[in-house]
């Protein structure tokens, strides 16, 4: 993706612009999610500075999204904490599939690489990967992505905590279907092998199957049952999880 190479901070530079560039189209859906994230932290009484603390420093749009409307529900903060602990072990499965392909690198690129890393920036990085996995640049192809989406979760939530004492029910919007849609873009070209499709579907069904219990149990349910038949099609059938 980077054919032409001048010295080492040209190359670097032109790789950080080319990851901001190619996750571009992906921010427009992400931006509609953390507006209203940062309307309903508002409504759900959470301060400016707690709401735009959040997504700074936790930087997990679904997570965020679950915890507030269980701290509205005045749920317990073990519950919150174990929720939103189990929405985002999928970045365990992101790490450990981009860990081959950044080894070497020292803790001060590892560290916020994977603070950074979010569902877009590792479909996007994936890509590149794959199609130039000996590019030594690929670190800041992917430092760029994830910059992007950071910088663009940032500016949406705080629209959304300025905007939110104006809008009486951000979810009546609608808004928030741009978000899925977003994640459907990025699901489907990735559902390669009957392992990836066993853990979509079983984690989809169980989602809809789920979706009554409380405290959002139904999502965490869903992500475990989904990750477990992932591994078991896997070992199922195993040269079908290779030829991906």
């Amino acid at each position: 993706m980077h054919k032409e190479r001048g010295n080492d901070g040209s190359s670097a530079r032109a790789a950080l612009l080319s990851g901001m560039r190619d996750t571009f189209p992906l921010l427009v859906g992400a931006a509609p999610f953390g507006l209203i994230f940062g309307a309903l932290a508002m409504a759900s009484g959470l301060s400016a500075w707690g709401a735009a603390a959040m997504s700074a420093l936790v930087f997990a749009g679904s997570s965020q999204f679950i915890a507030v409307g269980l701290i509205a529900a005045g749920t317990p903060v073990l519950v919150i904490a174990l929720t939103t602990l189990v929405v985002n072990l999928r970045h365990m499965l992101y790490s450990a599939t981009l860990a081959p392909k950044l080894k070497g690198l020292p803790l001060r690129w590892l560290l916020p690489l994977g603070f950074w890393l979010t569902d877009e920036s590792f479909v996007v990085a994936a890509k590149q990967f794959d199609e130039q996995p000996q590019d030594p640049y690929n670190r800041w192809y992917l430092l760029g992505s994830e910059l992007a989406m950071y910088t663009n979760w940032q500016l949406a939530t705080w629209v959304g905590i300025l905007a939110g004492s104006q809008i009486r029910d951000p979810q009546s919007w609608g808004l928030d279907y741009a978000m899925v849609v977003t994640f459907l873009g990025m699901l489907v070209p990735m559902l390669k092998g009957r392992p990836m499709l066993a853990a979509a579907l079983v984690a989809g069904a169980t989602a809809l199957v789920a979706q009554g219990l409380p405290h959002q149990l139904g999502l965490i349910l869903a992500a475990l049952l989904g990750v477990t038949a992932g591994v078991l099609a896997e070992r199922a059938w195993p040269q079908a999880a290779e030829a991906t």
